[in-house]
């Protein structure tokens, strides 16, 4: 989620990533901000508006607030806020968020190695970005940034070049994922609706998370918006 701003023939997108939890630390947090924002920026995004040609920026901060209360969570009303709970341990094995076009969600820290593209594939769902519906993309070079894991991709893509598609090994290591022009392009900025030259894309959802390890299994349901 985050704010968007019509300035200097720029749509500048702004979003603030706080995290919290057991093994979330400055260095991670920075971790996650500098890779969303620099993937994101990577293809120099490029739309249509109102007849003119306007670069897409993307604008991203961060803050580690271990101590952060739930009601802090619930009673956000600022759209640049999403809110990542990073713990060693997550049901599902897999990091999420809450929803498609959301501000919240669940990272597991085994996934955010860095170069793991996680954040960044994370940040697509927070701002509306399914994953793709057709898992097979041999023979179509790089991965976008939403393709989740479990992907078919060429040979070198894969976790193990050496194995068949389809095969442990044999499917795409999202460490090759990259943000596209398709992407940004998925955003449909120019469809959202400003007022004095800024709009929100996304939604509230501000769920506190609380730690799976303390979480019976019954009482979690995995999102579809992993990868």
């Amino acid at each position: 989620m985050g704010s968007v701003e019509i300035l200097n023939n720029q749509f500048l997108i702004c979003s603030h990533i706080i995290t919290y939890g057991n093994a979330s630390t400055p260095s991670v947090t920075e971790q996650m901000r500098e890779e969303i924002e620099t993937m994101w920026n990577e293809p120099e995004g490029i739309i249509r508006f109102d007849g003119s040609l306007m670069r897409v920026i993307f604008k991203i901060t961060a803050s580690h607030q271990p101590t952060i209360q739930p009601l802090d969570v619930y009673q956000n009303l600022d759209p640049r806020n999403n809110y990542f709970r990073v713990e060693e341990f997550a049901y599902g094995n897999i990091s999420f968020v809450d929803g498609l076009g959301c501000n919240s969600g669940y990272f597991k820290m085994e996934n955010l190695y860095k170069g793991s593209t996680t954040a960044a594939h994370e940040f697509g769902h927070t701002l509306g970005l399914d994953h793709p519906k057709y898992l097979d993309i041999r023979d179509q070079g790089v991965p976008g940034i939403m393709y989740p894991r479990g992907t078919l991709v060429d040979a070198q893509f894969q976790y193990d070049p050496t194995k068949p598609a389809g095969v442990t090994g044999g499917t795409m290591h999202p460490m090759y994922r990259r943000v596209r022009q398709e992407d940004i392009d998925l955003l449909k900025l120019h469809k959202l609706e400003f007022e004095n030259g800024i709009a929100v894309i996304g939604d509230f959802t501000n769920i506190y998370h609380w730690n799976h390890a303390d979480t019976p299994p019954g009482e979690f349901t995995r999102p579809v918006t992993s990868g």
